[in-house]
C-alpha cells in the first residue's frame, strides 16, 4: 500500500496539457492498461467498442456543468470574481450559495459585486474551506441569470478565457442535471454515434448523477494522504441504475464506470454482493490504494494531475506502479493530458485481445 504523497508525482511538459478539445470528441487517443499491470495497448477512443462485451454495463454521470463563474466589479470599479460551488439548500434555484471569491481579502461581509445591471452578488459571511456564503440578487430566475452572464469554470491549468466552443465541448453529450463546477471529463470523448454502436452490440447503459465540487481543483497537501479531508459532493443513484447493475451481475457482465465520479458514486452506495443501494445523498469517499472495489470492474478515465486524489483512485484501481509507469509512457508517447486530453481504459486482464499490437485506425 502506497501512503506518501511523493509517490504520486510525475514529470509533465507544459505542452502536453491540452488547452483545446480534439477536433472530434472520439478522435482522442485511448491507452489501455490491464488492472494489476500487463502490456499496454494504444488505441483510438472510437475503438472503445472493441473492448466492451455484449452484456456489459456502461455507467455514466449525467451531471451538467453550471456556468458558475461570475465576473463583475466592486463599487470601486475594481474587478472581482465569484465561483459558485453549491447552493446552501441543494436546489439550483437557491439564491444563497457557497462560493470562492477573488480578491478574497477585499470581499468582506456586506460587500457587493455587480455582475450586470440586473444581477449582483452580496457577500454574507465565511464558509468552510476558505469559501464565502453569498446571496444572488436578481428578480429573474437564477438559472436564467447564470446562463446569460455566467462563464464555464474551466480548470486553472487551461490558461485562457472560456468561449462558445467550451459551451458545447465542456459538457458530455448526455449531460442532463445542472450542478457541477467541473465536467466529468472521461465522458467528454463519447459521441452519440459511439453510444449507439455500443447499444447495438448489446451493451446496456445506466446513469448516476454526482455534482463535481470545488475539491476537484484542490491537490493533496499532506505528506500522508490519509490526513487529507475530502469535500462532500451530492449524488443520486436512480432505482433503474441499481436494477441494471443487478441484471449485469446476474448475467456475468462487467460494470464499466465512465470516470472517477461514477466510481466514487457507485462505491459509496455499494453492498457486499456488488449491487448498490439507490437514493440520494452526499459522499466524501476517498479511494486510495488498499480500497476494496465492490461494484466497478473497468474504468474509463482521463489523465490526472500529480498529487491528486483522482490519481490515487486510479492507482487503487489498477495498481500504483502500473499506473505510474503507464503515465510515464503516455508522456513519452505524446498523449494529451487533463480535461481536454486523451483517455485511459483500465480493464480486467481477460478483456485484452490476443494481440497487443498498436491499433492505428478503426477496422
Amino acid at each position: 500500500m502506497t501512503q506518501r504523497l511523493s509517490d504520486y508525482v510525475y514529470e509533465l511538459p507544459e505542452d502536453r496539457i491540452a488547452s483545446r478539445p480534439a477536433e472530434r470528441r472520439d478522435a482522442s487517443r485511448l491507452l489501455v492498461l490491464p488492472r494489476g499491470g500487463g502490456p499496454l495497448e494504444h488505441r483510438g477512443f472510437d475503438q472503445l467498442d472493441a473492448l466492451i462485451a455484449p452484456g456489459d454495463l456502461l455507467v455514466v454521470n449525467e451531471s451538467r456543468v453550471l456556468p458558475a463563474r461570475l465576473l463583475g466589479r466592486k463599487p470601486t470599479g475594481a474587478q472581482a470574481e465569484i465561483l459558485l460551488s453549491r447552493p446552501l439548500t441543494g436546489a439550483m434555484e437557491a439564491t444563497e450559495w457557497e462560493a470562492l471569491v477573488r480578491p478574497g481579502s477585499k470581499l468582506k461581509p456586506g460587500r457587493r459585486v455587480e455582475i450586470a445591471p440586473d444581477f449582483a452578488v452580496e457577500i454574507l459571511g465565511p464558509a468552510p474551506g476558505g469559501q464565502r456564503v453569498v446571496r444572488l440578487l436578481t428578480d429573474s430566475p437564477v438559472a436564467e441569470m447564470l446562463e446569460r452572464y455566467g462563464h464555464l469554470p474551466l480548470p486553472p491549468y487551461i490558461d485562457r478565457p472560456d468561449d462558445e466552443t467550451d459551451r458545447e465541448r465542456y459538457q458530455t453529450v448526455y449531460a442532463r442535471t445542472p450542478g457541477s463546477i467541473a465536467a466529468p471529463t472521461a465522458g467528454l470523448h463519447f459521441t452519440d454515434e459511439l453510444l449507439e454502436r455500443l447499444e447495438q452490440q448489446g451493451v446496456e447503459r445506466a446513469a448516476v448523477t454526482l455534482h463535481v465540487g470545488i475539491g476537484t481543483f484542490r491537490p493533496v497537501e499532506t505528506d500522508d494522504p490519509g490526513e487529507h479531508e475530502m469535500h462532500s459532493e451530492l449524488y443520486h443513484v436512480p432505482p433503474a441504475t441499481a436494477q441494471a447493475i443487478e441484471r449485469t451481475r446476474a448475467r456475468g457482465g462487467r460494470v464499466w464506470a465512465v470516470g472517477t465520479t461514477v466510481v466514487r458514486t457507485l462505491e459509496s452506495v455499494a453492498r457486499d454482493d456488488g449491487t448498490v443501494e439507490p437514493g440520494s445523498g452526499s459522499t466524501q469517499l476517498f479511494i486510495r490504494p488498499g480500497f476494496e472495489f465492490r461494484v466497478v470492474d473497468a474504468l474509463i478515465t482521463n489523465f490526472h494531475l500529480p498529487r491528486s486524489t483522482l490519481l490515487m483512485l486510479v492507482s487503487a484501481f489498477a495498481g500504483h506502479q502500473p499506473v505510474m509507469d503507464a503515465y510515464r509512457t503516455a508522456v513519452a508517447e505524446q498523449y494529451r493530458f487533463y480535461s481536454y486530453g486523451d483517455a485511459m481504459a483500465l480493464v480486467p486482464r481477460r478483456d485484452l485481445p490476443a494481440s497487443h499490437d498498436n491499433a492505428s485506425e478503426r477496422e
